[in-house]
């Protein structure tokens, strides 16, 4: 399974930004997809989580009302929609896929994760 992000950026605060994450080597639609960033020195901090059947969404209480996910099973892929972002959500994002027994079970620990992307930088700044 591979994971590739992509859509990382820099924005003035108050911007927006989608991040893609493709899957290859699997099918999307057998996991739950999660996103998370990081910044150096901090701990990797869960943002947002979708199950795979798409009928729940997670997402953090730092980013909510701000972030959404989404996913494209037909595509491979999953998004993260960002908006009205703030100099704090600056970080390298990354895309996540885990596997879980339930259709409708997210993922919030890091650590439940088999597999994950590279990271994209999202950079936010006046």
């Amino acid at each position: 399974v591979q994971l590739q992000a992509s859509g990382g950026g820099s924005v003035h605060p108050g911007g927006s930004l989608r991040l893609s994450c493709a899957m290859s080597g699997s099918t999307l639609s057998a996991y739950c997809m999660g996103w998370f960033r990081q910044n150096p020195g901090k701990d990797r901090e869960f943002v947002a989580a979708i199950t795979r059947s798409s009928q729940s969404s997670h997402v953090a209480n730092s980013v909510r009302g701000r972030f959404a996910i989404s996913r494209d099973n037909a595509k491979n892929t999953v998004y993260l929609h960002m908006n009205s972002l703030h100099p704090e959500d600056t970080a390298v994002y990354y895309c996540a896929a885990g596997t879980t027994k339930g259709d409708d079970t997210f993922l919030d620990a890091p650590e439940a994760y088999g597999y994950w992307g590279r990271g994209t930088q999202v950079t936010v700044s006046s």
